[in-house]
């Protein structure tokens, strides 16, 4: 009995400063990275007790508000550009940047059949295009480039029915208000229903994913703790299972 009391006595002490120890940061992640996020944001916490709350959004408007002051600690964007942007600014700290993830636009109909290939874009047999907003959502952007690399966009522009976020563009799709649109592949991991294509990395620049520590979080444990675990090889096999590639120089 005192041999129990003794084990209990030494388990309460350990989970009471394992809870002192634990952390927590704010992250703003690109909305693209969602599930991926969720996933790894779990791990994370079974890992190091560190919870890390995770806000979605399109990575222009996160850049706006970080500016402004937002209270985020971590920013995981859609692509390399607002990153270096913020440590060019002083928000955010210059060694931390990194490509967490290279994303892939696919073409995608929830109806089988519909789409096969650049082809579908060429015939425009559809009333309309999801994309996702260009100016705020990188995914958008390589939406445009592609377009135009088939010089297509002009004859597809009528049809364009934008979202503020990837997330958005999925659900216009989703609930039928566009019969096709351009969506990360990371959006159809775990399902093949519909008809897809993924796009070659040829017609759009490569989306490359950065992820950087804010000055907000550079002494932030659970930020740093973040970072770190991001770059591991948890995190790398979640990012990799959502139909991403890693940058080997990460």
């Amino acid at each position: 009995m005192k041999l129990f009391r003794t084990i209990a006595l030494a388990t309460g002490l350990l989970l009471t400063t394992t809870a002192a120890q634990a952390g927590q940061t704010n992250v703003a992640v690109a909305a693209n990275f969602t599930d991926a996020a969720k996933e790894i944001a779990t791990s994370f916490k079974q890992k190091t007790g560190h919870e890390a709350v995770l806000s979605f959004g399109a990575s222009g408007q996160f850049y706006t508000q970080i500016a402004q002051g937002a209270p985020f600690q971590v920013f995981l964007s859609a692509d390399d550009s607002r990153p270096k942007k913020l440590v060019e600014d002083g928000l955010a700290v210059a060694d931390s940047r990194f490509t967490y993830a290279i994303g892939k636009l696919v073409l995608w109909s929830r109806s089988p059949g519909i789409v096969t290939g650049e082809e579908t874009l060429k015939a425009a047999s559809f009333a309309k295009l999801s994309i996702c907003n260009p100016a705020a959502a990188p995914y958008g952007l390589a939406a445009v480039e592609t377009m135009k690399s088939l010089n297509l966009y002009d004859t597809l522009k009528p049809k364009l029915v934008e979202g503020a976020t990837i997330t958005q563009a999925y659900q216009f799709v989703e609930t039928g208000n566009a019969e096709i649109g351009f969506v990360a592949l990371s959006q159809l991991t775990g399902s093949e229903a519909g008809s897809r294509w993924v796009v070659p990395q040829a017609l759009y620049n490569p989306i490359r994913q950065d992820a950087v520590l804010l000055t907000t979080g550079a002494s932030n444990e659970a930020a740093r703790a973040f970072m770190t675990f991001l770059r591991g090889p948890e995190a790398r096999a979640i990012i990799e299972k959502y139909g991403y590639v890693l940058d080997e120089q990460s």
